[in-house]
């Protein structure tokens, strides 16, 4: 019997809606929001504002694109966390609403884990590529950087995870440093290729482990500009693409280094990557040169899907159904990865 999920993205600042037959994508529509370009990053009451006035277009264009009435919905999957709690709250009290109305069960999803699991998303023209259970999977977004051994889609395990920023953390706020457009991570990635990667050396951490850190590293980058300009005031603009080159160069080995180390102590072959930073083309060159060096199967999640979007929580939420595991409608939105282990 197929199963018809829809799912609601929230978590930030993208408002996604999609439409999932068994694991085949229907329709998935993003609305995104301009507002924070100009303030540098996101504000997250400006964030659920817009959510406020984006959940109802983009859930009704959603149903409409996949051809689905609400009825014929099996359920509801909605990301409950981590997030910022406000954008959270908007698409947890839609959800709530619409299953009320409708009858319709819901389903929570960890918002990490929907990144993950993206990589079980099929096209109605073409099935894409999956890794076998178990294999590795690199999480790298704005707030997160992570190592998860993936046994099934129910179990999972972090083996490593950053002590301080994210990787996405750094690329950003170096951007900014330098005078760069929010977000600053596409931007780093698009100069790197006009720069010089090997131009200049910056700190790398000594973490025990498959942890990260990135705090060290955005620390000597911030010092080598200090210096710099101290004798030379155009010295960013002068050396941008190398410094972005470079930036971009030691936090992809960083990435790599505990990846690689994981994979050989757990004997894993299969080697994804998932999040905002996985959209990286310096990442997923360096991932899959490692794959052909390693004898790797590699997993690279089509760009659409890098990005916050509502299909892969649709997509987590098959999963949860087919196990049976409903929400409440006393469940309520959690902001930190903690609170949902």
């Amino acid at each position: 019997m197929d199963i018809t999920i829809l799912g609601i993205e929230s978590s930030c600042d993208d408002t996604s809606a999609a439409v999932i037959r068994n694991t085949t994508l229907l329709s998935n529509v993003i609305a995104s929001q301009a507002v924070h370009v100009k303030y540098g990053g996101v504000i997250p009451e400006l964030a659920s504002r817009a959510h406020q006035q984006n959940i109802i277009p983009v859930v009704d264009t959603a149903l409409k694109e996949a051809g689905i009435t609400p009825d014929k919905i099996d359920a509801i999957a909605y990301t409950r966390g981590p997030g910022l709690l406000g954008s959270l709250l908007v698409g947890v009290s839609f959800t709530k609403g619409l299953s009320i109305a409708g009858n319709i069960p819901m389903v929570e999803v960890n918002h990490l884990q929907g990144h993950i699991l993206s990589h079980f998303i099929d096209l109605p023209d073409r099935e894409l590529p999956h890794p076998e259970f178990p294999f590795l999977c690199l999480l790298v977004s704005g707030g997160h950087s992570q190592i998860v051994c993936v046994r099934s889609p129910y179990e999972m395990e972090i083996i490593g995870s950053t002590i301080d920023d994210a990787a996405g953390e750094a690329f950003d706020k170096c951007a900014k440093v330098m005078g760069l457009p929010y977000p600053g991570g596409p931007v780093i990635d698009r100069l790197a290729h006009e720069g010089n990667p090997e131009a200049f050396r910056f700190a790398k951490p000594h973490v025990a482990g498959f942890d990260y850190s990135f705090s060290g590293l955005k620390t000597s980058f911030l010092y080598t500009l200090r210096d710099a300009m101290a004798e030379n005031p155009d010295f960013i603009e002068q050396n941008k693409a190398d410094l972005c080159a470079s930036l971009q160069k030691t936090i992809i080995e960083i990435l790599l280094d505990k990846l690689i180390k994981a994979a050989k102590e757990l004997k894993i072959k299969d080697i994804a990557i998932a999040g905002g930073v996985s959209a990286n083309s310096g990442l997923r060159e360096a991932i899959q040169a490692e794959g052909r060096k390693r004898g790797w199967r590699t997993f690279l999640p089509e760009f659409k899907f890098t990005t916050d979007n509502a299909a892969m929580i649709a997509l987590a939420g098959y999963f949860r159904y087919q196990k049976g595991e409903f929400s409440s409608l006393d469940t309520a939105p959690v902001a930190r990865i903690e609170e949902l282990l």
